[in-house]
């Protein structure tokens, strides 16, 4: 699926608020709903576009780090099963997440939740991925040993020891329970979740022996994703359907991924751009000569002009890290700081006297030299 922008999907501005969102995504999800558009793959695609832009449009902490890192904040990561955007989610993972969306009727029949059969879904997981700066550089596939819930392999999920179930005796297999109340303003009635089956609306008939009907069991899964280029501290991404197993064969849950980043014992980063602070001594900055800095692939050789006044920035265009969202590399600023010998011998000292008493080693009042921002506004501009 493309990486269209969810605004744009939904047709709102990214200052609507929440109850524009819900009616922009019910709208387009009526348009293009699978009941009113059989065998129309190009429908079914839109409707499934829709839904992606409204998980995380709908979410205040995903519309947050979405607004922040674009499609990478929330989803990022394509190794195992695919982030949701990216065609992740299913006609399942919809219509148990978004069905009460259409009100409870029209569309959806048994697979929605504002109605029949309830469809269970696992809990997200979360891990930490300590990166370096080249790892952030580059890009990187991490293959991460999970601890969660699997699908039973004895049963295959279901959760019986033949594959076989009973219809819910309290429910019917509709998966709720309908009571009628007598109240003084005449007969009421409430739906709730079928408490015999969870709302599923059936029940297993013979347990199976390794998972005792759940159709999960706790293992170990190595998992590989792909982590994206530029990506910083705090960010999370999402691969769909890398979490917990959900019970007797429900949709999974999802694996989030905490990026954290580990400190450069050089470079500093602020954003896209990397910052190194050099330090020369007084004869270098004068006469001028050529310096070793670091770079996040190795070092490199630059020049320092004679004459260079202590903090000086030299710029190193493009040998910063790139955009998460491809909107290019950011630099390496190098600040010059020029060194002041602390501890001198008698000869050192006599020869500085002698420099002293020279006209060229008086500053001149009349030479304004810019001040930190100044000179860090030019490369931001």
């Amino acid at each position: 699926m493309s990486k269209r922008d969810f605004y744009e999907i939904l047709g709102v501005t990214k200052s609507a608020s929440d109850d524009e969102i819900k009616k922009a995504y019910r709208k387009l999800a009526i348009k293009y709903h699978p009941d009113k558009n059989p065998d129309d793959k190009a429908a079914e695609e839109k409707f499934k576009e829709a839904a992606e832009a409204y998980e995380v449009l709908s979410s205040p902490e995903k519309r947050q780090r979405y607004n922040q890192y674009g499609h990478a904040g929330v989803g990022g990561a394509s190794g195992g099963g695919g982030g949701h955007y990216g065609g992740g989610m299913n006609m399942d993972d919809i219509f148990s997440q978004f069905g009460d969306i259409f009100g409870g009727g029209g569309f959806g029949g048994g697979r929605s939740s504002g109605g029949g059969r309830r469809v269970m879904r696992g809990s997200n997981l979360r891990v930490k991925v300590k990166l370096n700066l080249q790892e952030i550089a580059k890009g990187v596939e991490k293959k991460l040993k999970v601890n969660k819930f699997v699908s039973c392999g004895t049963c295959k999920g279901s959760g019986a020891k033949n594959g076989q179930y009973d219809t819910c005796k309290l429910c019917g297999g509709s998966g709720v329970q309908v009571r009628t109340q007598q109240t003084f303003l005449g007969a009421m009635q409430t739906q709730t979740t079928c408490s015999g089956c969870n709302g599923e609306g059936k029940t297993v008939k013979d347990k199976c022996n390794t998972c005792h009907g759940d159709g999960i069991v706790r293992a170990e899964e190595v998992i590989s994703i792909n982590i994206p280029a530029g990506v910083a501290e705090g960010m999370q991404l999402s691969v769909g359907g890398k979490g917990n197993a959900a019970p007797r064969g429900g949709i999974n849950g999802d694996l989030l991924v905490l990026i954290e980043e580990e400190e450069h014992p050089e470079l500093k980063r602020d954003g896209s751009n990397l910052f190194y602070d050099s330090y020369v001594n007084f004869a270098d900055a004068a006469l001028g000569t050529s310096i070793e800095i670091p770079t996040v692939d190795a070092k490199v050789k630059i020049k320092i002009e004679p004459g260079t006044q202590s903090g000086k920035v030299l710029r190193l265009k493009g040998k910063g890290l790139p955009d998460v969202n491809s909107y290019g590399t950011g630099d390496l600023l190098v600040n010059i700081n020029v060194w002041t010998p602390q501890a001198l011998s008698a000869e050192e000292k006599k020869a500085l006297e002698t420099l002293r008493a020279s006209k060229n080693f008086a500053p001149n009042p009349n030479r304004k030299e810019k001040g930190f921002f100044d000179r860090m506004k030019e490369y931001f501009e």
